[in-house]
């Protein structure tokens, strides 16, 4: 089977909702908007994208983030691209500026100096090897998946004006979990989703099943609105803990709906997670948990579908001397449960997620990969020693989570995608 890499970004299920409002204060920030893969729109009053756009371009991250490497094509009458410019930005510490060296087809050679006076807007003004002002180059940044380019000359003409939105792989299938962009999802679920499928997300991974629907839009219209975003909607986190694991009826009732309107949307897994199991005191309470997500992934398998047990870090405590995370992969059935380990959440438990792997192989069809803030910016966790076990894992779907920001949140998650994309995913 094909193994579904699923990049998802999620706040643990307790978290407030409440966000700070982020900014990208410096230069060197602002000028990762402009990286990634990128096409030219039918026209720069639009955001609709042919299906041969015009342009193409390719602007990847070197040296720490310093700089973009740009190499833009064009395409013929035959829809053949050829290389009409190529050049690398970066930002410079010791001015405080972006800078830019490159050349044409034609081999004429430029270089360019500018800044982003704002988050949304950078200007950037090109001369010749002799020193002389050439082209002025404005940048509008719609959002940070859509950017209008403007060439101005000398008397400040308009020479000509291009719109890229962005268009980044999704070959590696990269998911993400909606809470990270709650806010945004929210205010706009259409819109955000959009920039998300240009992120190069594959699929989404819900959270906030409710009333048999999802951001107060039914299965079938949430799913098509995916859909229309250029993703897939195939996860879905829910919630539902009886007090009494043996009241057949109410798990059946609730569970059963839930599974019909979650087929409707066509995912593939549902997943679960528990903040009761620091009350738990003896082993009998234990195994009645086991035996209610046996019940719960029985009742899934039936209807074609996954049932997944998420961690957090109250999983790692003790009951009578047994290990909660270890007695739940002992005694619940590895043909209705699966477990989503959340890597984060282990590493403040105070466990590697390696040692369950190699002990449960097969075990772990899903994970979350998350770090203090942004993906790979704490130095805490290893990640990359951690992606060296995937086969033996059993990982379809894995799954990072950004628990806290330093910038907005679609910019975070935009970053998390390009992290997971370039530098774990080989």
């Amino acid at each position: 089977m094909k193994t579904v890499i699923s990049l998802v970004i999620f706040l643990n299920a307790l978290v407030s909702f409440a966000q700070e409002n982020y900014s990208l204060s410096s230069q060197k920030e602002r000028l990762r908007q402009y990286s990634g893969q990128w096409v030219s729109t039918i026209n720069p009053s639009t955001d609709s994208v042919a299906k041969h756009p015009q342009i193409k371009m390719s602007s990847l991250n070197n040296f720490n983030n310093h700089s973009l490497t740009v190499k833009v094509l064009q395409k013929d009458s035959v829809n053949q691209y050829h290389p009409i410019l190529q050049e690398i930005i970066g930002y410079d510490r010791g001015t405080n500026t972006i800078f830019a060296a490159g050349h044409n087809a034609e081999g004429a050679f430029f270089t360019g100096k500018g800044s982003f006076p704002s988050e949304n807007n950078w200007t950037m003004q090109d001369k010749d090897l002799n020193g002389n002002n050439t082209m002025k180059v404005d940048f509008n940044f719609q959002n940070y998946t859509d950017v209008i380019l403007e060439g101005l000359d000398t008397n400040e003409k308009s020479l000509w004006k291009t719109r890229y939105i962005k268009n980044n792989p999704k070959d590696k299938n990269i998911g993400i979990q909606l809470v990270s962009v709650h806010k945004e999802m929210l205010k706009n679920p259409e819109q955000t989703l959009i920039q998300l499928g240009r992120m190069g997300y594959s699929y989404v991974e819900t959270f906030v099943y409710k009333n048999g629907g999802f951001y107060d839009q039914s299965p079938t219209q949430f799913k098509a609105m995916v859909e229309k975003a250029g993703m897939q909607f195939l996860g879905s986190m829910t919630f539902f803990d009886p007090e009494d694991k043996n009241d057949d009826v109410a798990i059946h009732t609730w569970w059963n709906k839930t599974i019909q309107d979650h087929k409707k949307a066509g995912v593939e897994y549902l997943s679960t997670s528990n903040s009761k199991l620091k009350g738990i005191k003896t082993i009998k309470e234990l195994q009645e948990y086991s035996n209610y997500y046996n019940k719960v992934g029985k009742l899934c398998k039936e209807n074609g579908l996954k049932f997944v047990f998420h961690n957090h870090a109250d999983e790692f405590l003790k009951v009578e001397g047994v290990t909660i995370y270890d007695y739940l992969l002992q005694n619940t059935n590895p043909e209705y449960v699966y477990f989503q380990s959340d890597v984060y959440w282990m590493q403040v438990a105070g466990v590697n997620p390696v040692d369950y792997f190699k002990t449960y192989p097969k075990r772990f069809i899903s994970w979350h990969v998350k770090d203090y803030k942004e993906l790979g910016e704490s130095g805490k966790i290893d990640f990359k020693d951690i992606f060296n076990y995937q086969e033996i894992a059993g990982v379809q779907y894995i799954l990072s989570e950004v628990e806290d920001y330093s910038f907005p949140p679609l910019f975070s998650v935009g970053l998390a995608w390009e992290y997971i994309y370039y530098e774990l995913l080989k």
